[in-house]
């Protein structure tokens, strides 16, 4: 069954962004479980199929697994002689080939279509993210459906927010100044953002900190946001612009250590900040 469908099983786990090695079988020589060809798929906590079980296939998981821990993306071969070194009764020699076929991929929601948002998801889309992408107006969504990209027309987008997993990257940047308010203080709630970026200006991000003081969050809760957004060096204010200053501030965080924080808060940017008017999505 499994030789029939692993194709399938791999365009699930590309769609749900589960990163996975494959391991084959490439070459056996002697009596082995398996034939070369055979093939299994290793995900954190779930295989499929099977190489015969034993110590080889105990071997072959710690090794899968050890690659999905340190993010490796090379493949790699190892060779093992069944008797001397894994202490089976066969006696043959099998070599398998582990291989990382899906790219772990972080998971961001994207509230709000507008024009800054539609230039980052063509750049965020090349990148290891899978995109939840959330606006109250269908009209407001390219018709082009990008890999990894869900849409959500939705008429609750902060409700929404519940249903996002842990370590979730987050993006607010609605046409509407009093959801983003809403959108943020539902964020700050859960305590679990890998990343929380809001667009706007300093005065944004002011008035935004004295709203939600007033609702009971503490100056500690505010530092998780970051507003303004993106690369201080980049001051342009072109969509695209700001876009690509954005993705390289996100890229900065995965690339750290799951541990590491990002230096959030209020940001030291130039006298060219760009205005409420340009830095709220349309």
């Amino acid at each position: 069954m499994f030789k029939d469908n692993w194709i399938q099983i791999l365009a699930e786990l590309e769609r749900k962004g589960e990163p996975c090695v494959m391991v084959t079988v490439v070459e056996h020589k002697g009596s082995t479980p398996r034939d070369s060809g055979t093939k299994m798929l290793v995900t954190e906590h779930t295989c499929y199929a099977t190489i015969g079980g034993g110590h080889l296939e105990y071997k072959a998981l710690k090794l899968a697994r050890d690659m999905l821990l340190n993010g490796e993306h090379l493949m790699k071969v190892e060779r093992f002689n069944l008797g001397a070194s894994l202490g089976q009764c066969c006696g043959g020699m099998a070599s398998i080939m582990l291989e990382p076929v899906v790219r772990a991929r972080h998971h961001l929601v994207l509230f709000g279509a507008g024009h800054v948002a539609k230039a980052l998801v063509h750049i965020l889309a090349t990148l290891p993210f899978r995109i939840t992408w959330i606006d109250e107006r269908a009209s407001e969504f390219p018709t082009e459906q990008l890999s990894g990209v869900t849409q959500v027309v939705s008429d609750d987008p902060v409700g929404e927010i519940a249903d996002q997993p842990a370590g979730s990257f987050y993006l607010v940047m609605t046409h509407n100044h009093q959801l983003d308010l809403e959108l943020c203080a539902k964020i700050l709630k859960r305590q679990d953002a890998r990343y929380f970026g809001v667009i706007g200006s300093q005065t944004k991000r002011k008035r935004f900190d004295y709203k939600l003081k007033e609702r009971g969050f503490s100056e500690a809760d505010l530092t998780q946001i970051i507003c303004p957004i993106g690369l201080a060096e980049v001051v342009g204010k072109h969509p695209a612009e700001i876009a690509v200053s954005v993705a390289g501030e996100l890229i900065s965080v995965y690339q750290q250590a799951p541990s590491a924080k990002l230096n959030q808060g209020i940001k030291d940017i130039s006298a060219t900040e760009p205005t409420e008017e340009v830095t709220c999505e349309k």
